[in-house]
């Protein structure tokens, strides 16, 4: 009887995931677990899919949602309950999270909201509509609803709409030992903190007492002693990237945010920021492909093709004018057909090389390495680089063109025109980004079109007018 006992005893103590594993050997999500979460919601196994959310990680959650069909997402939520992490829903694309929160109940969502961090909170809703937001805000109490529209009411993508409102402040004229039987003492503490704040008594910023040094304290210390007056603090206003800058340059895991008039209102942690940066980071890679900052996977084909139609037009247009500089020489054309087959390589190399000295302009700008202090010096750089590349390039270009065509000057005209077009593209994209962000354009966004049509224009005109004064071609 006894090793029964302990043979069930062992066995209840075996998780689902235990015999039942989520991922494979390389960190893949198994087929044969997704068709079993599957056939627990087709089949409203509650029990069982209450087990498996209560064991999973919030983002190996949200990896299971998108591995799931659309139509059982929303119907794993219900069958789960209150055992179902809210915040697994920030770890999905946007579409697919819209989809689900437009499926279920708003007093579902409200009592999902209620569970969550006010940061995590507002990232749930800030990707609905206004009506769908002021449904779901209505179904909660009076001082959860006001704090999240609080939030909800500072622009996107500013520091107010990032911070979480749950930190630990206390007055300034406390000592170690008051501080902490507060904490043991209070029981809505913030999940994870790093740090608490001392503030007078209208809540005005005074300073932050890392958790290090008030536990190295004894109790009768005053907290004026270990307070940091000259912490870096944030702004509600402050752009996020900002704010990732800032955690980066000081080495930051928290920094209090304050609004214009120096109160508390809230906190930003290292995990809100590494977030800002892989989206800042998603939203310039996008940019530069000229993919609309907002696509995902997840989206359907008519959405896609439309975010992605007005970039595809303007190119085309661009492509339109550098081949004009191919009409202008139509008879030079017709008259050597060597010039044809070779133009095109001359505009590629050029296009090739702006595309990378581009890149690190972008990268440079976007971090703020690249500046009026530095910009002379960096310009000529990537000009002398140009040429560099141009010169051996040209000598490359040439002997291959003389291999092929057998007409010794074409070499000479080719490399000419390879030195001129890689010089041109180096310049070019270094010079366009800089340009596009003193006029405050996004020089992610804009430069990649201009780029090109420098490149092409330039490599098609100094060839073809090379190759005509050379061969006296009309």
């Amino acid at each position: 009887m006894a090793d029964d006992v302990d043979v069930a005893q062992s066995t209840a103590d075996v998780s689902v995931l235990d015999h039942l594993p989520m991922r494979d050997d390389d960190g893949d999500i198994r087929p044969e677990f997704v068709e079993k979460v599957s056939a627990a919601v087709q089949a409203a196994d509650a029990v069982f899919l209450r087990e498996i959310v209560a064991e999973l990680h919030e983002a190996d959650l949200g990896d299971l949602i998108e591995a799931l069909d659309p139509e059982e997402r929303p119907r794993l939520v219900e069958l789960t309950g209150a055992d179902f992490d809210f915040s697994a829903l920030n770890e999905v694309d946007d579409t697919v999270r819209e989809e689900i929160l437009e499926e279920l109940e708003p007093e579902t969502v409200a009592e999902g909201v209620r569970e969550l961090e006010s940061d995590d909170a507002v990232e749930l809703l800030e990707g609905l509509d206004e009506e769908d937001q002021e449904e779901i805000l209505e179904k909660l109490p009076p001082s959860e609803r006001d704090a999240l529209e609080r939030s909800l009411d500072y622009p996107e993508n500013s520091a107010g709409r990032r911070m979480q409102t749950e930190f630990i402040a206390v007055p300034a004229d406390w000592t170690v030992g008051q501080a902490i039987d507060y904490m043991r003492d209070t029981p809505d503490l913030p999940d994870r903190f790093y740090e608490i704040y001392a503030v007078d008594g209208a809540q005005h910023w005074q300073g932050a007492i890392s958790l290090d040094a008030l536990l190295r304290a004894r109790r009768p210390v005053p907290l004026a002693d270990l307070i940091d007056e000259d912490r870096r603090r944030v702004s509600v206003m402050d752009d996020q990237e900002e704010v990732a800058r800032l955690f980066g340059k000081y080495n930051l895991v928290a920094a209090p945010v304050v609004d214009t008039e120096n109160r508390l209102v809230g906190v930003i942690t290292i995990d809100d920021v590494v977030d800002v940066i892989e989206e800042e980071a998603d939203e310039d890679l996008k940019a530069l492909g000229g993919v609309t900052s907002d696509e995902e996977l997840s989206d359907n084909v008519w959405t896609i093709a439309r975010g992605r139609f007005n970039w595809l037009l303007v190119n085309l247009a661009t492509a339109f004018l550098a081949s004009s500089v191919l009409g202008l020489f139509e008879g030079q054309l017709e008259q050597m057909v060597a010039l044809a087959v070779l133009a095109p390589i001359v505009a590629s190399q050029g296009g090739n090389a702006a595309t990378q000295t581009m890149t690190v302009a972008v990268r440079a700008l976007a971090t703020r390495e690249l500046g009026s202090n530095n910009a002379f010096r960096v310009v000529m750089r990537e000009g002398l680089v140009g040429l560099v590349n141009g010169l051996a390039f040209a000598i490359i270009t040439g002997v291959a063109a003389v291999a092929w065509f057998k007409i010794p000057g074409l070499g000479v005209v080719i490399g000419l025109a390879m030195l001129c077009n890689l010089v041109a593209g180096a310049l070019g994209g270094i010079l366009i980004p800089m340009v596009l962000e003193r006029v405050r354009a996004d020089p992610a966004v804009a430069s990649g079109t201009f780029v090109t049509t420098v490149t092409d224009v330039v490599g098609f005109f100094s060839f073809l007018g090379i190759a005509t004064l050379w061969f006296g071609l009309k």
